[in-house]
């Protein structure tokens, strides 16, 4: 199935998308999409979407899950990613975390912070937890997965790289975590392996990639990670980009207001964002 959240920021209501792809409200069956909800999806089963009302077309979609505890990214998860930006592949997976302040819904517009120079784009892969994990195989992992969506990682380079401490500080910022439209149950993802990805910019192919080759790949991730925390429901994991990101052009293509970002994964949706200054 595939699940979204609509209405005014702060008011979002839960729903799905039909065979028809319209919106159907779920606001009489569950109370929002995350948390207990995703922990165990055997309501889904009885659902007959041409059952549940139908929403009008036009509404704000906002970001496809509630309540989300941890937003957690994979860096440098594409090796050649990690060439255009002049580093080497890591032993490990590198972990960051990205406030949760930062989701936005997945056509929000998106602020460029005061004093940025350096704003910048990712298409990423994001996985959402269901079942809580913690010490699990890589083979158990999958089974803890509630399902997939878009995530736009924007980035301020220089507030990552060139103002001390960790990646977090340019990753964070208010609008920089859009996610959907929609998240899609991990049944109806046959292979997280095997999704293509795309960005372009105002019109202009940037990104254009695969979640094959990953370095470390969905599985791996949630493993390692539930080595050090245990994931709960609703936690999303951003799991990196393919190449082509602003960063690396010679030289650099940062994001200025007016700006327009398209991007998708298939299978799970589209995003377009405006950028502009945040004043």
């Amino acid at each position: 199935m595939k699940f979204l959240r609509y209405g005014s920021a702060g008011s979002e209501r839960p729903g799905l998308i039909d065979g028809d792809g319209h919106i159907r409200d779920l606001s009489g069956v569950v109370d929002d999409i995350g948390g207990r909800w995703l922990a165990d999806l055997s309501w889904t089963r009885s659902l007959d979407p041409s059952q549940l009302p139908l929403v009008e077309a036009g509404e704000r979609l906002g970001p496809c899950v509630a309540g989300t505890g941890k937003f957690i990214c994979i860096g440098l998860n594409y090796a050649d990613h990690a060439a255009e930006s002049g580093l080497e592949v890591p032993p490990e997976p590198v972990i960051f975390m990205k406030a949760t302040s930062a989701i936005c819904g997945p056509n929000d517009d998106v602020l460029i912070p005061r004093g940025s120079t350096a704003t910048d784009w990712e298409v990423e892969l994001g996985v959402v937890i269901g079942k809580p994990a913690k010490y699990i195989s890589e083979e158990q992992a999958l089974e803890h997965v509630a399902g997939y969506c878009v995530v736009n990682d924007v980035s301020e380079r220089d507030f990552q790289t060139k103002r001390s401490g960790q990646w977090t500080k340019g990753k964070s910022c208010d609008t920089f975590g859009p996610i959907g439209p929609w998240l899609v149950t991990r049944d109806e993802v046959a292979n997280p392996q095997k999704l293509k990805m795309w960005l372009k910019v105002s019109g202009e192919m940037k990104q254009n990639g695969s979640t094959e080759t990953m370095v470390y790949g969905v599985a791996h991730v949630i493993s390692y990670l539930s080595q050090f925390m245990t994931l709960h429901p609703g936690d999303i994991v951003s799991t990196g980009t393919p190449p082509g990101v602003g960063q690396g052009f010679k030289p650099p293509r940062y994001l200025k207001a007016g700006d327009i970002v398209e991007l998708g994964i298939e299978g799970l949706g589209t995003q377009r964002q405006v950028f502009r200054d945040d004043i």
